[in-house]
Formats: C-alpha cells, structure tokens, sequence
C-alpha cells in the first residue's frame, strides 16, 4: 500500500509535458543559468566530477553536455568476462526469465514479448532465458557500453508512459519497463542473440545510440523499426552503443544458455561500468 500510495500523483502529473519541458531546458544554451544549473545539480546529487574527462563545470555550453561528460580514459577498466556491466548504476534485479516471465519487483512481472514491443517471435529467443535490469540515478555517468561484443540486426522504438524508474516506482507500478517509452536494440554476439532496452523515464529529454543519434525527439508517438540488414553495425565489448539524455534504466535479455552472473551481485548493489557480470558456465562432458 505504501508503495502505491507513494507513486499515486505520477498517474496525474502530465508527465509527456513536463519531460518536454525539461529536454527544452537540457538542451538550451543559457549561459551563467546554465552553468548554475549545472553547480546545484553537481551539488544536489553529489556528482563525481573528478572521474569526468572535462571537470570544468562552466564549461559545458548545455545541460545536455555535462549529464551525457565523458569519463577520463582509464578510469573504467575492462574485467576479463564474457559478459561486462555496461554502465554505472545500480542492479534492480537479475536472474532466469521464467518462461516469458521477466522478475520486476515483489509482486510484478511483465512479460518479454510486452517488453519487446509485441514482437512474440523475438521474445520467444529469450524464453527461459536470463535478463538483468539496471538503474541510472542522476548522479552516474549515463553513456551505455556493450556488454559484449555484437553485431545490430534491429532497432525498435516502442512509445509509451514516463513514469519514474527509481527502486520505489518499480515496486508501485504494474509492469513499468514494458509500458514506459524504450528503445529496443537486437544484437547477436558470439553466445547467439541479446538485446539491450533502453526504457525512458519521467524528465527523460531523449535516448541516443552511436549509429543513429537522437531516436524518439520529438516523439512519433507509434511504433518504428529500423533493419540492419545491409549496414554493418558491429561493436566491440566496452564500446559506447547509446546514452541517456537524463537519466534510466537499461534491461538486458539473453538465451537460454549456461549462464553464471558475478557471485557478488544483489539487488540493490552498486555497479561499474567494465566490471565482470557474467560467464558461461563450462558444460560437463557426458
């Protein structure tokens, strides 16, 4: 009850409207407001600007640049896994897909194929498979790498609600990844296919990826799907594939594989970027 009672008022604030207004405000050159704006939220969140590859905090010309700095080269190193965390964040959950059954929070699920857009068949690859679901609070770095190496076969932009994707709002809202605005981006790697969603939030001004820039500003509002068929798009692990313009959460689906996530991982834990998250799991000769 408390958790609903807690996320009650987002199911009436005009949330479309006030997620225009702040992408108008990120993306505005305002000069000495800007840099303010900057300091407060440096200040108000406790941001790491010594980790930033431009600590200068006056002079970043947007609000857009500073959220979406560079970090000093170096300052993530890669684990030696197959599979690495792609951001700084926090873990919201992890584990086995139960069927199409993805875990949200103490008494949510939502399904994959909902996840995905509706796209049924894509979803049925992920059946029985393992997901993980991280956080981007305000104060972490918001650039998305790859978990592995991959190669991009589609992506898709599913629009949808923006409500907030913090811990409480997870545990508030019904099904919140699969009914949020996101962005679907199909990768196959080495272990056979993975996706990454990109799931959009409350003051979420956009979502970007390296290949294409900008997807959902302004918002169509329907469903679109992008082929790379013909264009090859292959990234390397660590390599930058998107970032967020504000911050979100990142949901990561792969197959039904012997699959082992790092033995320190808990829900609620912090992560880095470039830390090992998963390896498969040897199979024993029979």
């Amino acid at each position: 009850m408390f958790d609903y009672l807690t996320v009650a008022p987002q199911y009436l604030i005009p949330k479309q409207a006030l997620t225009l207004l702040a992408g108008r405000v990120a993306r505005a050159q305002g000069g000495a407001f800007t840099s303010r704006l900057i300091a407060w939220f440096v200040q108000r969140y406790n941001v790491t600007m010594a980790e930033a590859a431009n600590p200068d905090l006056t002079s970043y010309a947007t609000f857009n640049d500073f959220f979406t700095r560079a970090l000093k080269p170096g300052v993530r190193p890669l684990a030696r896994a197959e599979l690495i965390c792609p951001v700084d964040g926090a873990i919201s959950q992890f584990g086995r897909i139960q069927g199409q059954q993805i875990f949200q929070a103490k008494g949510h699920h939502y399904s994959s194929t909902a996840l995905l857009g509706g796209d049924a068949v894509l979803a049925a690859q992920f059946d029985n498979g393992h997901f993980a679901t991280l956080y981007l609070s305000p104060r972490d770095y918001h650039r998305i790498h790859m978990p592995c190496d991959g190669r991009l076969l589609r992506m898709i932009y599913v629009p949808g609600d923006l409500f907030s994707v913090n811990p409480t709002t997870a545990c508030g809202v019904p099904g919140l990844f699969a009914r949020n605005e996101r962005v679907v981006c199909v990768f196959s790697g080495a272990q056979g296919p993975f996706v990454l969603v990109l799931v959009g939030a409350t003051i979420v001004g956009s979502m970007a990826t390296v290949w294409h820039g900008i997807i959902n500003n302004p918002r169509a509002g329907k469903l679109c799907q992008w082929r790379y068929d013909v264009q090859s798009v292959c990234l390397k692990q660590g390599q930058e594939m998107g970032r967020f313009l504000l911050g979100s959460t990142v949901v990561m689906l792969f197959p039904d594989a012997a699959l082992q996530f790092n033995a320190t991982w808990q829900p609620g834990g912090a992560i880095r970027l470039g830390q090992a998250m998963a390896s498969a799991c040897p199979t024993t000769a029979t």
